[in-house]
């Protein structure tokens, strides 16, 4: 579900009418909904009721402060992958004690970082790394709680870019190793064992290989407990989000299916996992992030010219890759509606940007209305990995960035300044 929808003919973020943004804060610009990301976490809250559990909002989805403070304040916690990404939670209201440090190549600084930050848990992902934390917990007089990341070496049948959980992955620990590694960690002075954790890919779209991953790690989780006292299991994040609904304003369960088929809710989720979950008698931890700010997010983009060849129909428009990368680094589908909505004969384009790369595209052949120089588009289901891994290719400046709430709305991010780009550049002495 989200509250992006047309009144009348339109295009609104919640009460707020997106081509009024657009006037006052400029194109391309980023919208958030702050009432979808939080029916996004509470459906998944209640979902998880019958156990005591903790969701950790992944920040690499989307690290934007007014984001992150909505979470917070629902009383979330965070998974962050740096200490850049801990200090950005922090400044946002978040509590350390509620922050789980992941990832495969975390620095020396980094851990003395967030050691000292008090964070949950490390989600540790070999033993070089165990050694690493063990070392610093030691001269800072620290016990640092960890949780080993295990790979149960399950397909979660997704892009292979964001595929995590088998042995051709660079993530975790194979599984049939995991309970040596807690027998040597548990002889470290300055290591408490404190969970175990698994991910085993983004975007999916069926429950099966969650509940695959579960029941393979549940036993190895249950002698874990009996042998080392764990406090929690990790579940990791994964859910998948509709990409390519038919937008309908009218249904406010229309996320339930796309294109006939049914797709993952949190109530089939927890319906399918809670049962293998709750036996456990252990603190859950899941760690979602595209499902919960995906579809709260739209770019918006404005058409600089309609370029028609003998083949094909160009729309080119004001955003490029270096603004929403993912069409062109995992072919994805973005729904792309008109703020404007027009009626007639729909004609088959190619949306692009402006940077002198052939992947700078958002759309191929995409049957649109027909729209001309100076009218605006919404890319739907932004609200995760769009902003986040954005760049400053071809010198080109950030977006800015809105949150909207009912029917008030606030710049939550300037556009940056193109001067700001090469600010912190100087040439070299002998060039002066």
């Amino acid at each position: 579900m989200h509250y992006f929808r047309y009144v009348g003919n339109k295009f609104y973020c919640e009460n707020v009418s997106v081509e009024s943004l657009v006037k006052k804060y400029g194109s391309p610009l980023y919208i958030y909904s702050q009432r979808t990301l939080t029916e996004h976490f509470q459906k998944l809250d209640q979902a998880l009721a019958p156990v005591d559990h903790l969701i950790c909002f992944a920040l690499k989805s989307n690290s934007n402060q007014a984001v992150l403070r909505t979470l917070a304040d629902l009383g979330g916690g965070f998974d962050i992958v740096s200490s850049g990404e801990l200090q950005r939670a922090i400044a946002a209201g978040a509590d350390p004690r509620k922050c789980v440090f992941a990832g495969v190549g975390k620095t020396e600084s980094e851990i003395e970082f967030a050691l000292k930050k008090g964070v949950y848990s490390f989600n540790v992902e070999s033993e070089p790394e165990l050694q690493r934390i063990n070392r610093i917990a030691g001269r800072l007089k620290k016990i640092a709680p960890i949780a080993v990341r295990v790979n149960p070496n399950v397909d979660a049948h997704t892009h292979a870019k964001i595929t995590t959980g088998t042995y051709d992955n660079k993530f975790g620990i194979a599984i049939e190793n995991i309970e040596g590694v807690y027998a040597r960690a548990s002889k470290l002075k300055n290591i408490k064992l404190r969970g175990l954790q698994m991910h085993i890919g983004s975007q999916l779209t069926s429950v099966e290989p969650f509940e695959q991953a579960v029941k393979k790690v549940s036993p190895l989780v249950e002698r874990l407990k009996k042998k080392h006292g764990l406090e929690f299991f990790s579940i990791g994040g994964g859910l998948g989000i509709v990409y390519d609904p038919a937008l309908e304003s009218s249904n406010p369960e229309w996320w339930r299916t796309t294109k006939g088929k049914k797709i993952l809710t949190p109530t089939l989720y927890a319906t399918r996992l809670v049962p293998l979950l709750k036996p456990l008698g252990l603190r859950i931890l899941m760690e979602p992030g595209r499902f919960i700010s995906g579809n709260a997010g739209i770019l918006v983009t404005r058409i600089e010219y309609v370029k028609r060849t003998g083949k094909k129909n160009f729309l080119i428009v004001d955003a490029a890759m270096n603004d929403l990368i993912r069409p062109a680094f995992y072919d994805a589908y973005h729904e792309i509606v008109p703020l404007t909505r027009k009626n007639g004969q729909l004609i088959s384009s190619d949306v692009v940007g402006p940077i002198c790369e052939s992947g700078d595209f958002f759309a191929k052949d995409r049957p649109l209305p027909k729209l001309g120089e100076g009218d605006h588009l919404a890319l739907l289901s932004a609200g995760a990995y769009g902003f986040v891994m954005a760049s400053n290719y071809n010198t080109r400046s950030m977006a800015a960035e809105v949150l909207v709430n009912g029917n008030k709305s606030a710049l939550v991010r300037e556009r940056q300044p193109v001067e700001e780009i090469w600010a912190g550049e100087t040439v070299a002495p002998w060039q002066k």
